[in-house]
């Protein structure tokens, strides 16, 4: 079944209105029509619709049923390192897939990527289609949220928004996400911290500390950044029993 965004200021009752980039592809590119079924997303809510009218500028459906929401009860943040290149791309679809509800781009001291604020900004757009996109591909009832790239200055507001924030680091030896998520067995929201390419400098460590943080080892292997956060992200969806 095709998955397709509602405007919610358009949506009234039981009247659903595409978005127009979804108007477009659903006419344009799918040729779907009058009677067809879809999958909508409104609200942070999944329904099965059937399309009522269908246009080059309009299509209206009707919902029929509301279908289980896919969304994790453990609301997780991403804190991204910036990385080289377009690796930020990478994490940030896969990250949306794995159920990330938030992913905020973090200039490290041992940061490459330098971003004026013209520059971020310009990012965090396309970030955010990339996570709109993967959020419809991959059945996320909600669209994440990335924000333009921070400051480590700016992370204890950040922070104080989870109950816990996690900051996987090569030099703490014996303290993975098993004994965090013992320690912490009924999170709803939960932070990551992922270092850039050159990963995170002591001093800058002892401030995430200071800022409530959490070290934890990933394992005994070296992760690029880009892996980083991805498996984090796997092993506490796991821990906390959403892989289920």
């Amino acid at each position: 079944m095709h998955r397709f965004y509602a405007d919610p200021e358009k949506s009234e009752g039981d009247v659903f209105v595409l978005t127009p980039e979804d108007t477009l592809h659903a006419v344009k590119v799918l040729r779907m029509k009058e009677g067809d079924q879809a999958e909508i997303i409104l609200n942070g809510n999944r329904y099965s619709a059937r399309i009522a009218e269908a246009s080059d500028t309009l299509v209206k459906l009707f919902p029929e049923s509301t279908l289980p929401s896919t969304e994790p009860r453990l609301s997780v943040t991403l804190f991204q390192g910036l990385p080289k290149a377009d690796k930020m791309d990478w994490i940030v679809q896969k990250s949306v897939e794995l159920g990330v509800a938030r992913i905020v781009p973090v200039a490290f001291s041992r940061c490459v990527v330098r971003l004026s604020e013209k520059d971020g900004a310009k990012k965090q757009e396309r970030w955010q289609k990339i996570a709109r996109e993967a959020g419809k591909q991959s059945g996320r009832c909600i669209v994440p949220e990335v924000l333009p790239p921070v400051s480590l200055k700016k992370l204890p507001d950040l922070f104080d928004e989870c109950e816990q924030v996690a900051v996987p680091w090569e030099e703490c030896p014996n303290r993975g996400p098993l004994a965090f998520a013992k320690e912490y067995p009924r999170l709803r929201s939960l932070g990551i911290v992922i270092g850039p390419e050159g990963g995170i400098a002591s001093e800058e460590m002892e401030q995430l500390t200071a800022f409530g943080g959490k070290p934890i080892t990933l394992g005994k292997r070296i992760l690029r950044t880009e892996t980083a956060g991805l498996a984090a992200l796997s092993v506490f969806f796991g821990l906390y029993g959403e892989m289920e």
